[in-house]
């Protein structure tokens, strides 16, 4: 099915400075939320409590709050969740508590006692600060690799460079290693290995690695900026959403990057650029139908999926239209760096556009 008529010739390489201003102002604004707010770790990385609690007729925050008196939980909130109607709270505290055997069932019977209603402890979640923070390096990491085991792929698929990228695999997995026994802050360990990764891509004139990386990169930024610009905590949820995005995000850019090549082949004196804008209007009308019933879907599911699934919905909405964006926008113009190496090596004046 085609929703894009077969000659059209859109200029998107054109357009690519107005792209890299939209771009810088997104991921700016998300680096100066996460900047003044922090991240806002759920209990997942932090560590503490989480309890799920279902009323069967309306009761009052402070009733509930007075309730947790004898549970002897520090920092504890409570939030509504679902409409008024649900009686469905959340209650958040950042110490772990004994939920042994016996626990739901006093924790019923207080918040009975405070509330006069009867109240159903749905669920009780609880985790170590150790475990947290755990959790947290073992993200960041799957991050870290996902990315850079993707664009050394990506090199060996599209270049060729088997070899090479197996040792630069092996290089980058080893030096990350041998650098973490030195108990080096992990964000900071993560953020200087993915640099010296581009370095060493763009030594090595890997140029679809590394556009691939750098729009990845560009996806996963952007969509944490906006998690913490909306003030949604980061679970294993949202790195689930995370990991699915960069799988997501890759495929597209594959199927423009395998039209990409053949055009190279099939018009080896068109200037790159136009390899580029020909591509892409080539595979528009994929692209168009994949994303828009993949983001229809997680719109549906931010909407209607609940509380629970809201989060990593949340991701994937933003995920989604920004990996498409991304695959035309970032990924393909890095290729134009390195435009001495094929497609007729010389970007077309304006006139000629």
């Amino acid at each position: 099915m085609e929703i894009i008529k077969s000659g059209t010739r859109i200029d998107f390489v054109g357009l690519r400075y107005f792209a890299f201003g939209f771009s810088c102002l997104l991921i700016l604004a998300g680096i100066f939320s996460l900047i003044i707010k922090g991240p806002k770790f759920a209990i997942d990385f932090a560590g503490g409590t989480l309890i799920q609690i279902k009323a069967a007729q309306s009761v009052t925050i402070d009733a509930i709050k007075k309730g947790f008196e004898k549970v002897n939980l520090e920092g504890t909130a409570v939030q509504q969740i679902g409409s008024a109607s649900d009686n469905e709270y959340l209650i958040r505290a950042k110490t772990p508590a004994d939920t042994g055997k016996d626990f739901s069932e006093a924790l019923q019977a207080d918040l009975a006692a405070a509330t006069g209603a009867k109240v159903d402890v749905q669920r009780v979640e609880m985790v170590g600060p150790q475990v947290g923070k755990d959790l947290r390096s073992k993200a960041l990491y799957a991050l870290f690799y996902s990315l850079v085991f993707i664009a050394i792929y990506i090199s060996g698929r599209f270049e060729q460079k088997w070899g090479t990228s197996g040792i630069l695999a092996a290089l980058i997995t080893g030096s990350v290693y041998m650098v973490s026994l030195f108990n080096v802050s992990i964000p900071f360990l993560i953020l200087l290995a993915l640099v010296v990764t581009l370095l060493m891509f763009w030594q090595l004139r890997l140029k679809y690695a590394m556009g691939a990386i750098v729009s990845l990169i560009h996806d996963v930024t952007i969509t944490i900026g906006a998690l913490s610009l909306f003030n949604y905590e980061f679970t294993l949820s949202i790195v689930a959403a995370l990991l699915t995005l960069i799988g997501f995000s890759l495929n597209d850019t594959i199927v423009v990057f395998d039209r990409i090549r053949e055009n190279i082949k099939k018009y080896p004196r068109l200037p790159m650029n136009e390899i580029i804008n020909r591509s892409v209007n080539e595979t528009l009308s994929r692209t168009i139908l994949t994303n828009l019933t993949a983001w229809t879907t997680v719109v549906c599911l931010f909407f209607l999926g609940g509380e629970i699934t809201r989060d990593f919905a949340f991701s994937m909405v933003v995920g989604v239209f920004i990996g498409t964006y991304s695959t035309i926008y970032v990924a393909n113009p890095i290729l134009l760096m390195f435009k001495d190496e094929g497609g007729g090596g010389q970007v077309a004046p304006a006139a000629a556009r």
